[in-house]
């Protein structure tokens, strides 16, 4: 099994989650983060005072998955989150070892 875990701009978590759902992914964990990249944040006006943002909004998608359905999620993350411009995001794929459904008790796979 594995996790990933998406970053994208706020958006497109539309078209991202209607894009897993249409490759049969059942259910995700989304939040709302902040944080840069390469963008470095920005500066914005405010009451004709400028100052720095730091920390840009983004949402961040949590998915656990069968090994084997990796790529295809990951390319429906790609070609729906792409913007093709800078801050467009991050996808991370980590290992998972155990998954126990606490309501039943069901491991792993079952759990999923």
């Amino acid at each position: 099994m594995k996790k990933i875990e998406a970053i994208i701009k706020p958006f497109k978590l539309d078209d991202v989650r209607e894009a897993l759902g249409e490759i049969g992914v059942t259910g995700m964990t989304v939040s709302e983060v902040k944080g840069f990249g390469r963008q470095k944040g920005h500066t914005e006006l405010y009451r004709g005072a400028e100052y720095m943002v730091d920390f840009l909004p983004k949402v961040k998608l949590e998915l656990v998955i069968a090994k084997e359905d990796v790529e295809r999620c990951v390319n429906a993350i790609l070609g729906t989150a792409q913007t093709g411009k800078i801050g467009d995001g991050k996808v991370f794929i980590t290992d998972i070892e155990r998954i126990v459904r606490i309501r039943t008790g069901e491991e792993n796979q079952e759990a999923i």
